[in-house]
């Protein structure tokens, strides 16, 4: 079992960017693969990217390529979401999540109600 926390949301004007951090805690020698969604009001959560703890591979939504960057640091047990070029459609609450067996991001976004674990969000605020 593992817990997620993120931090670094904020308010940054179009064209700006962020970058988000997920703390991974608990029990975190299995292999996991950590996705990062994002929730604007009124619509469904939206995979965004993932990562394999073990390996460092990465997916991303076609959306996001080119301009958000997942990637992790193991001795820390961080992980992270480079937000580039960001636009005021990405304004959402932005969750981390943990999953002992999905990995790309496409399937976890299929799965999302039974992902293993779950971060509290980090709301980020993009102004045109």
């Amino acid at each position: 079992q593992v817990q997620l926390m993120e931090s670094g949301g904020g308010s940054v004007q179009a064209g700006g960017s962020l970058r988000l951090s997920c703390v991974v805690s608990g029990d975190t020698d299995i292999s996991y693969c950590v996705g990062w969604f994002r929730q604007a009001p009124g619509k469904k959560r939206e995979g965004v990217a993932s990562i394999d703890s073990d390996d460092g591979s990465t997916t991303y939504a076609d959306s996001v390529k080119g301009r958000f960057t997942i990637s992790k640091d193991n001795a820390k047990n961080t992980f992270y979401l480079q937000m580039n070029s960001l636009k005021p459609e990405e304004t959402a609450m932005y969750y981390c999540a943990a999953d002992s067996t999905a990995c790309q991001i496409t399937t976890m976004a299929r799965v999302v109600d039974a992902l293993d674990a779950w971060g509290q969000g980090t709301l980020v605020t993009v102004s045109s």
